[in-house]
């Protein structure tokens, strides 16, 4: 037999509750009556139930052979549907009845977050952010915004590793400076060489790393900063209405690239102390980064699926500040017709670059 799935129900009618990122609150949607996550988590400590709702244990006979990619079968709290969810899925909602649910066991013990950041913004605000990022595109096809179908907006908690750490090193530049003077009919220019030495030391708190191997990298990197002064201590109150999802990249596959970005920050730091020259070229460094510390956290992201000309559009949203990134189709007609008439073929590549950065 399935594992049950468990989900928060109101005190006052037994009815589901979701979190509702305006009020903070956890809502009733049947009744209305809306509780702050410390009072649900106050009422399941006076059950007795310390974590939020009970966990079923997991028999041994649980349906996995037959599942594809080893899916696991859960039956839904409030109407008994079985449902599949991927090995990482925390949090869920059924499709039949659409009550959110917690799968038992993906946030506890050993997998429980630090932290969390809870969702402020709604699913009305990742589709207004949709459209607007759909204006002043001057090479998006006309009929993309119109004819694109939007296939699902979901709100995830995604899995962040937070890394704090710190580097050190030193940076070697060859910088010049050049001076003209004239002598009769004779313009004689001088040039100053100078080798410039650099050496600096940063500490970094809560570098993001994506936990997730589901999700495009490029993508949550783009939606930062979070606001880490909202983050709040993990509980299982801020999850019901929104998928979750548990990490499945390990701490120690994430740490190689927050390395190169504490790296990256200080080289750039010491560049920019390299200032008053005409030309500053790096010939040398000797950069070290090393983790001090690092937590676990769950962080808002809408994700937004579209599809047009039957070609897929993954859109991501931070929940938190509604910064939205995502790719969009070019018309090559416009492209040609619009740059060939103002700057000609050789510059248009140039602008094309430009407009798809920014």
């Amino acid at each position: 037999m399935p594992t049950e799935l468990t989900n928060y129900q109101c005190p006052s009618c037994t009815g589901p509750l979701h979190y509702d990122g305006h009020s903070g609150k956890l809502t009733c949607d049947y009744c209305g009556n809306a509780y702050t996550p410390e009072e649900m988590e106050a009422i399941y400590l006076a059950q007795g139930q310390p974590e939020g709702p009970p966990e079923a244990a997991e028999p041994p006979d649980r349906e996995e052979d037959w599942t594809p990619d080893n899916l696991q079968a859960y039956s839904c709290p409030s109407c008994g549907a079985q449902l599949l969810c991927e090995a990482t899925t925390a949090a869920t909602s059924c499709p039949y009845c659409g009550n959110p649910a917690i799968v038992p066991g993906k946030l506890s013990g050993s997998l429980k977050p630090d932290y969390i950041i809870p969702f402020r913004l709604d699913k009305a605000a990742a589709m207004a952010a949709l459209r607007k990022h759909y204006t002043h595109k001057p090479l998006l096809p006309k009929a993309f915004s119109g004819e694109n179908h939007i296939c699902q907006v979901q709100g995830v908690y995604v899995p962040f590793w937070l890394f704090d750490g710190e580097a050190s090193g030193s940076m070697v530049f060859h910088a010049t400076r050049s001076r003209t003077r004239r002598a009769g009919d004779t313009e004689i220019t001088t040039t100053d060489h100078f080798t410039l030495h650099r050496a600096g030391h940063m500490a970094f708190a809560r570098i993001p790393a994506d936990g997730s191997s589901k999700l495009p990298d490029g993508h949550m990197n783009a939606i930062e900063p979070f606001d880490y002064g909202q983050m709040v201590d993990f509980s299982q109150a801020y999850l019901p209405g929104f998928l979750a999802h548990r990490y499945d990249v390990p701490a120690r596959d994430a740490s190689a690239s927050v390395r190169s970005r504490m790296t990256g920050s200080l080289a750039g730091a010491l560049a920019a102390t390299a200032m008053g020259y005409q030309t500053c070229m790096p010939v040398g460094q000797q950069l070290r980064a090393r983790q001090t510390k690092v937590s676990y956290a769950l962080l808002p992201v809408w994700l937004l699926h579209t599809r047009w000309k039957d070609k897929d559009y993954l859109f991501a949203m931070n929940g938190q500040t509604g910064k939205l990134i995502g790719d969009l189709p070019v018309s090559w007609g416009r492209f040609w017709a619009w740059f060939g008439g103002i700057f000609g073929g050789v510059t248009a590549a140039v602008f094309l670059i430009l407009l798809l950065l920014f």
